[in-house]
């Protein structure tokens, strides 16, 4: 979107045709629309931005429910903000801390802004790119205590507040910035900013763990069973004694495992009645063993992210499986073992083999009334099939 784009869609009668417009579904949908709005003597290129805005906003209530509907977007800006109920954690940690206000360095569209200032935060959002600024400015107005500056991160640093929050850009027209030094701002002078003031900095949840500075607090953050983020927070935003923390948000609650440091893994020993596959929150923060040693499991092998035990485990930390048998690890035999036992829905897994699951049901070709899952991993170096039941 360019700037005179974001005029017209601002403009009384963009807005108001993207409220009559609403949410868009099939492509059909989108010709319908685009053919009355022309026909109404509409400028195509405000018919263009207002139809934009409808398809992020059908995306987005994924990330924001019901509120996406107020809310404008770009698609780098949808991509990489942050889910309402995530924002809300962090959110909750500055004013848990004490803090009173921030300095959203960086905003994006304004999602982690929306949820400071909901809790009463007093809101400096800053951000590089002009037309999102003014996106952000747009979704920041029913906050009162909220501002958003046009400028660079780093350059535009109020004083006056007492909490920093970066979410460094890693995505550019589409795509995804690998190296460090090319976020916007660098990951280098993000972290010379959180070695001075309390500051939480949001990351990718696979960033290298040598990146990580010494005497923070990392927190890996997986929502509805999808691993979102790491968090790393210092000054009075880190916690004493806390060094790891897998925070799992999810239908059944908010749960949370912490640990000075990455846990070491637990034994090894055989197959039991039951195994564990860890959060992938759990497994990002290098906590398995002590979810492992809180069940009474052990692991499948050094190497592999599989706990195991002889009772079911109870943990919102991992997905339980009840073990029915193994199988031989052959394509040719596994194929005959489920058309014998009738399994005709099938959910495979894998963990340590070189195995295409959709490739392999395909060719394994499922059928009968059953349902199952088979798990393709190693067990103490073996390569095993599990055939198991997904516990609720």
């Amino acid at each position: 979107m360019d700037p005179e784009e974001l005029r017209a869609l601002l403009s009384t009668d963009g807005l108001r045709l993207l409220d009559e417009v609403g949410a868009l579904g099939a492509e059909a949908d989108v010709v319908r629309t685009v053919s009355r709005l022309r026909a109404a003597g509409h400028p195509p290129a405000l018919v263009a931005a207002v139809l934009t805005q409808a398809r992020l906003r059908t995306r987005a209530r994924a990330r924001f429910g019901d509120f996406a509907d107020r809310m404008l977007f770009t698609p780098d800006g949808l991509e990489q903000a942050t889910r309402l109920p995530v924002a809300a954690h962090h959110a909750g940690r500055f004013a848990r801390a004490g803090l009173t206000s921030v300095a959203d360095l960086g905003c994006g569209i304004g999602a982690d802004a929306m949820a400071f200032a909901g809790l009463g935060l007093r809101v400096v959002a800053v951000e590089r790119d002009e037309v999102t600024a003014a996106l952000a400015a747009y979704n920041l107005a029913p906050f009162p205590d909220a501002r958003v500056v046009h400028g660079d991160a780093l350059d535009e640093e109020p004083d006056d507040v007492d909490g920093l929050w970066f979410d460094p850009a890693r995505r550019s027209g589409g795509r995804r910035t690998m190296d460090p030094a090319d976020w916007s701002p660098p990951l280098d002078a993000v972290f010379a900013r959180a070695a001075q003031r309390p500051t939480g900095v949001k990351l990718g949840p696979a960033i290298d763990h040598a990146l990580i500075p010494d005497g923070v607090e990392a927190q890996w953050v997986s929502a509805d069973r999808d691993v979102v983020e790491l968090v790393v927070w210092s000054g009075r935003l880190a916690r004493d004694q806390v060094g790891r923390s897998a925070l799992v948000i999810g239908a059944g609650g908010t749960h949370e495992i912490t640990a000075p440091e990455p846990s070491p893994d637990a034994e090894t020993g055989a197959l039991g009645d039951y195994l564990l596959e860890p959060d992938g929150a759990v497994i990002r923060a290098r906590l398995i063993g002590e979810v492992a040693r809180r069940v009474n499991g052990r692991m499948i092998d050094p190497s592999i992210a599989w706990i195991t035990g002889d009772i079911e485990p109870q943990t919102p930390f991992g997905q339980s499986f009840r073990v029915r048998e193994t199988l031989p690890f052959d394509e040719r035999k596994l194929k005959a073992a489920l058309r014998e036992r009738r399994i005709g829905t099938l959910e495979i897994k894998k963990r340590g083999v070189d195995v295409d699951p959709a490739a392999l049901r395909t060719r394994l070709a499922p059928r009968g009334d059953e349902t199952a899952t088979l798990v393709l991993t190693r067990v103490g170096g073996v390569r095993t099939a599990v055939l198991a039941d997904r516990i609720p």
